[in-house]
């Protein structure tokens, strides 16, 4: 599939690591960015995507900041929601320092920390079906504390060493620019419309056959979500609840039939349950946490929030 008109990366740095955003983004694309007159600020450059499910020409806008609590409050003015709206990747590049209590270390985190505010504010933090990363440039070799920082405001942390050729980690992981294009390449960069808002819930009815078993007079039983209390639309939980309710058929036919479980191997039926009662905590984490994190949204976009978190719910179901 070709994404005709794929969402934006915006990649930014402080002004005085001009140099690291301009390599990192040919390490990127494979070729040198454009200066707009003489500054990095305000160009484009394109990062080409091709995967075996789809492929994209990326635009990347580039900016350099020199305050980054000026710049966090421009991007969460009013005026700037229309470009939150088509972001799709964000990416800060800044110098690893040596000492972390240095001034360039305190104004590496200052950096991210205001890209984590635009992040969390503007673009909806943990519900944001986009890619945060923050490439730290240096071959420091304790970045415990940068990993932390970044993972505080929703943002993965990269290590860009000097060294040309990236290699794996000690869990066979990709690492430097190679880990940061595959975490681009895994991102959805197709835009949405605001006419898909409602849509979602209408796909997930219909894919689950909700609504079907209207009364005569054209009503149908209505869902409680309010019993499960997370504050979710009541389209929502009906996919839910019916997702919930096939899988205890599926696992109720198995037992019925006397067909072998399908626990791993190795598992009693205790461990099992155990399991299950783990993965079902998660779950009413994660949504517990989308409810939090959209409450203040605007309604058609709480509703595509929604739908997403309770369609990878009911993936684990």
């Amino acid at each position: 599939m070709d994404i005709s008109n794929p969402r934006r990366i915006l990649a930014v740095s402080l002004t005085d690591s001009t140099q690291h955003l301009t390599r990192v983004i040919k390490d990127l694309t494979g070729s040198h960015p454009e200066q707009t007159s003489t500054s990095l600020a305000g160009s484009s450059h394109n990062l080409s995507i091709k995967t075996a499910y789809y492929t994209a020409e990326v635009p990347i806008w580039l900016d350099l900041i020199s305050s980054p609590s000026e710049w966090a409050g421009s991007f969460l003015s009013p005026e700037a929601q229309e470009v939150l709206e088509v972001l799709g990747g964000l990416v800060v590049v800044f110098a690893l320092p040596v000492q972390p209590q240095s001034d360039q270390g305190k104004a590496a985190r200052e950096l991210i920390q205001n890209v984590g505010k635009v992040v969390k504010d503007g673009l909806g933090g943990w519900s944001w079906d986009g890619v945060g990363l923050c490439l730290g440039v240096g071959e420091v070799n304790d970045v415990d504390e940068w990993e932390d920082c970044c993972a505080e405001w929703g943002l993965e942390f990269v290590q860009i060493r000097n060294q040309s050729v990236e290699g794996r980690n000690e869990f066979g992981e990709k690492t430097g620019v190679p880990r940061a294009l595959e975490a681009l390449e895994s991102n959805d960069w197709s835009q949405a419309s605001a006419g898909d808002f409602g849509s979602d819930i209408e796909d997930f009815e219909a894919e689950l056959g909700i609504g079907k078993d209207a009364d005569e007079n054209g009503k149908r039983p209505e869902p409680e979500p309010e019993s499960l209390d997370f504050g979710f639309d009541r389209e929502d939980f009906a996919g839910l609840k019916q997702a919930i309710w096939n899988a205890g058929q599926e696992n109720e036919e198995d037992f019925l039939n006397g067909e072998p479980s399908k626990q791993a191997p190795g598992k009693d039926d205790g461990d099992e349950a155990d399991d299950e009662i783990r993965k079902i905590e998660r779950m009413m984490v994660k949504l517990q946490a989308v409810r939090d994190t959209s409450a203040g949204l605007p309604e058609d976009k709480r509703k595509r929030v929604a739908a997403k978190a309770v369609a990878e719910v009911m993936k684990e179901l």
